[in-house]
């Protein structure tokens, strides 16, 4: 007669047995050291059919022979669990992704192996995400690495790979910048840091040699709040859109260089006719021995040499064709230097010289000799603009302030101001309003000289009320040029 405590044992055999080995949603099997299947569950009968008598590997594989790479081999050897993600057929023969966990047996605890039991599941959904992500994450038309707490590269996508070569476990700035050590102002060590976004706008170097722009954007890898372990770099090739951003720098240094030509011919063409003015006076004073034609004429040949004196040296100035010598400057030290050299000049005349600076504007790129040539032109004339206006109390305001990325500098009169027709040609030709006192190329040098800060310039004027010529300056250029010098 069994004991009420052997009953109880067999009870909970029986119940195992019925209650969990045969119902829990799993596929299970127990397999012996031949590879037999000697027990399985209901759900396994299911999904596999018939199992009774057969071998794991023709069950599961359809084969006739152990696979050559053979966990439960494995298992019998060293007695270790394993978990494998491999493709199994069903009892329909359709082949379905699966997740198999196997751990070994014992009769006796200190003996060897003698049955493998093993859990499968379904994961073919899982699979299929996975395999979308993995394509999705390959073939997205951008670069993508995935970078580690120690700057190695620990996953990076086919654009990145294609364009930077096979990279996995190297240092990120091995390959995007080929150096030793980490870069300046990397956006990866600002997300490590603080776990914000961060972006950029770097130039790497291909695989090939070759020079890539890009902008780079990285993000932090983290759940929750653990911390950092990962940060995802995502960068977009712009070589493409740099290129093009250089090449209309060069358009409008040619079509400035286009327009100075122009001008000068017709400057030139002027000049001549005041020398053949000049020569046809004298000509025509000896002729009747008129000693006041002569000296008109000579008069007449002596202001067009001047003035063809005055525009060969402009010219020569203008014309010097060359990138500008940039350097990190103060704008407002610059300003101020124009203002000591023409406050006493402007007071002469009557005329305020005045500053409004904004003492938060940030250091530029820019080459100061320039730029110390375009406020001496712009302040030049705004004093004579003073001269020939009506108003009373006048002045000339110098102005530097930052506004949307750009670094601004104003010159302002509330002198005579231009007309609609005289505004439009200032930039045009070697036009002037100074008659023979100027040669008209103080404007077009200034233009110019900004165009090769990447710049413009901006001129507001009203008839009798004055002018203001803004100079704009967007930082972004002015980085980039500073980049290239």
């Amino acid at each position: 007669m069994p004991s009420g405590k052997s009953k109880k044992s067999k009870a909970l055999n029986e119940l195992l047995y019925d209650q969990f080995f045969q119902q829990v949603p799993f596929n299970v099997a127990i397999i012996d050291r031949d590879y037999n299947i000697i027990e399985a569950n209901n759900n396994f009968r299911e999904y596999f059919g018939d199992w009774q008598g057969k071998k794991c590997f023709s069950v599961y594989k359809k084969q006739k022979t152990p696979c050559a790479v053979c966990s439960h081999h494995d298992i019998f050897k060293d007695g270790r669990t394993r978990v494998v993600d491999t493709v199994v057929a069903d009892k329909n023969d359709r082949w379905v992704h699966h997740v198999i966990q196997s751990a070994p047996l014992r009769l006796d605890p200190d003996g060897p192996v003698d049955f493998i039991v093993e859990i499968s599941s379904v994961v073919t959904d899982t699979g299929n995400w996975q395999q979308e992500y993995n394509v999705l994450f390959d073939r997205v038309p951008c670069y993508i690495t995935v970078i580690d707490e120690n700057y190695r590269i620990v996953r990076a996508n086919e654009s990145f790979r294609n364009s930077f070569g096979d990279v996995l476990g190297r240092y990120c700035y091995e390959v995007y910048k080929r150096r030793d050590k980490k870069c300046p102002r990397c956006p990866a060590t600002r997300t490590f840091r603080d776990g914000k976004i961060h972006r950029l706008e770097q130039t790497g170097i291909g695989k090939r040699g070759q020079e890539i722009d890009y902008a780079v954007t990285t993000s932090p890898l983290v759940r929750g709040g653990e911390r950092i372990a990962h940060v995802i770099e995502i960068s977009n090739d712009i070589t493409r859109i740099k290129k093009l951003e250089k090449e209309v720098l060069e358009a409008e240094r040619l079509a400035a260089v286009g327009q100075t030509v122009a001008g000068l011919a017709h400057s030139i063409k002027n000049i001549l006719m005041g020398l053949e003015g000049g020569k046809y006076m004298i000509s025509l004073g000896l002729q009747k021995d008129d000693r006041s034609l002569i000296d008109r004429g000579s008069e007449m040949l002596d202001r067009n040499f001047d003035k063809t004196t005055s525009l060969v040296k402009d010219f020569l100035s203008f014309s010097k064709g060359r990138l500008p010598k940039l350097k990190m400057t103060d704008p407002n030290v610059l300003v101020r230097e124009i203002l000591d050299l023409y406050k006493d000049i402007a007071a002469k005349s009557g005329i305020e010289l005045k500053g409004n600076l904004d003492p938060k504007i940030a250091p530029a790129p820019l080459d100061p000799d320039a730029i110390h040539t375009c406020l001496t032109n712009l302040v030049s004339n705004a004093i004579d603009a003073c001269l020939m206006g009506d108003q009373k109390g006048s002045e000339v305001v110098i102005a530097t302030r930052g506004e949307q990325g750009k670094l601004v500098i104003e010159v302002t009169d509330n002198g005579s101001g231009m007309d609609y027709e005289i505004k439009k040609k200032i930039f045009t030709t070697f036009f002037t309003t100074k008659g023979g006192g100027g040669t008209g190329l103080g404007l077009l040098t200034t233009r110019k000289l900004v165009q090769e800060h990447g710049g413009a310039i901006i001129v507001e004027s009203e008839k009798g009320k004055g002018t203001r010529f803004r100079m704009e300056f967007p930082r972004k250029r002015l980085e980039m040029l500073y980049k290239e010098s």
